[in-house]
């Protein structure tokens, strides 16, 4: 047996589990007579206009997730238990997944779901029927759909009893989701009548509701089509005609705030436990101090005394309120006031009840990677905050960092340590507030000191940053930097490692530099929550541009020896940069996912410099990027690392990235995914002889590095610990595959630790 061979025996050790868990039974704990359900098909029968993907989710018996050809290992895992209910079979139940049992009176439920959707679809005396196949102990389920007839509108009528009501549904007709022409199905009626409702609610006729709408089709005129009718009464749909009134509109008598509301004390709550403060015809109340200031509550409200009740400006109020992240819980309630105590027409009401939450805290991140060089990296960061910082809604973030990366047993290593504190304030300054309608904008300034410290140089940064976040709906966030500035200076250069560095490209971005400029990105996506739930995509676009400025002002600044203009005794950069990530995550089921990312991104530096800022050089590796390889320590192109360096730290100006992940859940909270990774960086300049690491559009895909790999991750909602393990699937710098028999061997995996999903 060789040195080597435990690099052999691992990876077969693996497969041989792989082939041991496939050809395990899946269904040993079956009880005699029973199946499982191995497989759901719906077959659309005569018909092109009905998808089956849309009926799937109504089938009331699902089959257990499959992860690779039909294959389930935690159902085998399951399996292994012995039937004595002792220590062994409640670990196996626990990590394990039980087999769906086959229930035949959830298949008759399934095809009732399936008619009852099609009538509402607009297929109506729609059949379904049922085979189910069984070979030994698993079933395949057949369902096989006949769509009945629809109809299409020929002609829409509307009565209206309320003239006044008539006149705003006319204006608004353009926006009808029923249309002549169309398929009549209940769904887009339902949803004609949300629109309506919505429509009138948000011009004072606060107690409409959707009940107040019947629709009625006459399908005896023609075959195929039918008249609709669409009746808008002064009765709601459970009451008789003589139940009728006339609709009204409501305007907004009085507002109250209780900034510090606790539900825990409403039992012992009395309105003369509270201060009151009158601002801009709000009344405030509060219990004990001003955890809010007046001026703050009132700028959130868009609700005003007198003004008609309007449902878009009250969810606005509410949005504006949650935006301050200081209020764990806001609450508006409406009262109508009764007719005998309105003074001007029918009124209503409005008590806004906000719940703070804890102002102060902390936030821990880690990352760490180590691979086959024993090379180890780990990047710890904390930071405090405060959410409420001046009574005002201001955020105050207070942070540390480091980065380390170092070999055991070997002297050489390299730290870097950052600290920052940022104030973020809820408004927008220049900008009058009434112009953001929906949210509340945010004015950013964070300054930050950075040093790094390598076995080649000591690094030094200052940096300041001014500008302005906010966005337009649920969807679409903006961020705009007018000042950004960075301060770089190195000490302690060594002078061997400087001269080593033959490419002069290379060697100027080991200066001190002096960067002002500006950015601003553009973040757009269909589902902002933390961790979302469904299928969603995103795009992110960030762009730089540095110096443009200051080159208005060259004829005023001295020169160094290479001729760039100097401010501060100390070269300005100029350049531009830009960035652009497109995501999209497809959530197949609630155990099973697939996410995807692509990332490109590019730099050019012109008039006073010749090459980017280090610090806006890309990098590829890393436990978000490509993860068989260590951050920095891929590219550019098929260029060797650069062995001035004790520890990599390869960059190029142009850089492009594609991901994929599939995401299962396992047991517990704890989930896996396997992955592939492909992409590089390169240069667009460089030295005659360094070729390799150039990007020309004809050949680049030759220099594409690819990595695979699985990983493992705690799901706790809040926060999700990961590790991955990346093996180098093809190495632009061999220029060839690894196969099997080089796993585990040298520069060719890295594990990774994080915190959160990679993409």
């Amino acid at each position: 047996m060789t040195r080597n061979s435990p690099s052999y025996i691992l990876p077969f050790f693996i497969l041989a589990l792989i082939v041991a868990l496939y050809s395990c039974s899946t269904v040993r704990v079956i009880p005699e007579g029973r199946s499982m359900l191995k497989e759901n098909k719906i077959v659309i029968v005569d018909s092109k206009v009905v998808n089956s993907s849309d009926l799937t989710s109504y089938l009331r018996q699902q089959p257990n997730s499959s992860f690779l050809f039909g294959w389930n290992p935690f159902v085998v895992l399951y399996n292994w238990k012995n039937g004595k209910d002792g220590g062994w079979d409640k670990f196996v139940e626990k990590i394990g997944q039980a087999p769906v049992v086959l229930d035949t009176f959830l298949v008759e439920k399934s095809r009732e779901n399936l008619v009852n959707r099609l009538s509402v679809l607009g297929y109506f005396d729609s059949k379904v029927t049922d085979t189910i196949t069984t070979i030994g102990k698993k079933s395949k389920v057949k369902y096989y759909v006949y769509p009945g007839n629809s109809f299409e509108i020929k002609d829409i009528s509307y009565q209206i009893k309320d003239t006044i009501i008539e006149k705003i549904v006319q204006k608004h007709m353009s926006a009808s989701l029923i249309k002549k022409g169309m398929r009549l199905s209940e769904l887009t009626l339902e949803q004609e009548s949300v629109r309506i409702t919505t429509l009138l609610r948000e011009r004072g006729y606060y107690n409409f509701t959707k009940n107040y709408l019947a629709f009625e089709a006459d399908t005896f005129n023609k075959a195929g089509y039918a008249d609709l009718y669409v009746k808008l009464e002064n009765y709601t749909r459970n009451e008789v005609p003589s139940d009728a009134r006339s609709h009204e509109t409501f305007k907004i008598r009085d507002i109250s705030i209780y900034p510090d509301y606790d539900p825990m004390r409403l039992k012992e709550d009395s309105i003369s436990l509270f201060n009151l403060i009158a601002i801009d015809s709000l009344k405030i109340y509060y219990r004990d101090k001003k955890s809010m200031r007046p001026q703050v509550l009132s700028r959130m409200n868009r609700l005003n005394p007198g003004d008609l009740y309007s449902e878009k400006d009250a969810t606005s109020t509410y949005e504006r309120f949650v935006a301050l992240r200081y209020y764990s819980g806001v609450n508006l309630q409406f009262d109508e006031v009764p007719a005998s105590e309105s003074t001007d027409g029918r009124e209503v009401d409005c008590i806004i009840r906000l719940t703070p939450s804890k102002s102060q805290g902390y936030k821990l991140n880690l990352e760490a990677s180590s691979n086959s060089n024993n090379l180890l990296g780990v990047s710890p960061a904390i930071s405090y905050y405060h959410k409420n910082l001046f009574r005002g809604g201001e955020w105050l973030t207070l942070g540390f960092m480091g980065n380390f990366q170092f070999k055991l047993n070997d002297p050489v290593k390299s730290s870097e340590f950052g600290i920052s504190a940022g104030i973020s304030l809820p408004k927008f300054f220049l900008l009058a507030d009434s112009i953001f309608k929906t949210s509340v904008p945010r004015t950013d300034i964070n300054l930050g000191y950075n040093y790094q410290n390598r076995p080649e140089f000591t690094r030094n940064i200052i940096s300041f940053n001014y500008g302005h976040s906010w966005r337009e709906g649920e969807r679409l966030f903006y961020i705009f930097n007018p000042i950004q500035l960075n301060i770089v200076k190195l000490f302690n250069m060594n002078p061997q490692f400087y001269e080593s560095l033959m490419d002069p490209f290379l060697k100027s971005s080991y200066r001190n530099h002096f960067d002002l400029g500006s950015g601003g990105t553009i973040y757009y996506t269909t589902d902002a929550s933390v961790i979302p739930k469904k299928t969603f995509f995103y795009v992110r676009w960030t762009s730089d541009v540095a110096g443009n400025m200051l080159s208005l002002f060259n004829s005023t600044f001295n020169k160094d020896t290479s001729g760039s203009r100097k401010v501060w005794n100390t070269p300005y950069s100029q350049y531009i940069r830009s960035d652009l990530t497109v995501g999209y995550t497809w959530r197949i089921d609630n155990n099973n996912a697939l996410a995807s990312r692509f990332n490109i991104g590019a730099g050019h530096a012109y008039g006073n410099s010749k090459v980017l800022p280090f610090e806006k050089l890309f990098y590829a590796g890393g436990a978000n990027s490509l993860r068989g390889w260590q951050a920095r320590s891929v590219g550019p192109g098929s260029a060797p690392v650069d062995t001035t360096f004790s520890i990599p730290n390869q960059t190029g100006d142009i850089k492009i990235e594609l991901n994929a992940e599939y995401r299962f859940n396992m047991f517990w909270n704890f989930e896996g995914a396997l992955f592939i990774d492909a992409g590089n960086i390169w240069n667009t300049r460089v030295e005659p002889g360094k070729e390799s690491g150039l990007f020309r559009m004809k050949d680049f895909y030759k220099s594409v590095a690819i990595n695979w790999g699985t990983g493992i991750r705690l799901n706790l909602d809040f926060l999700i610990l990961r590790l991955d393990l990346g093996m180098v699937a093809y190495d632009p710098l061999k220029t060839s595959w690894i196969g099997p028999k080089n796993w585990f061997k040298r520069d060719t995996y890295a594990l990774q630790f994080g915190v959160g999903y990679p993409f």
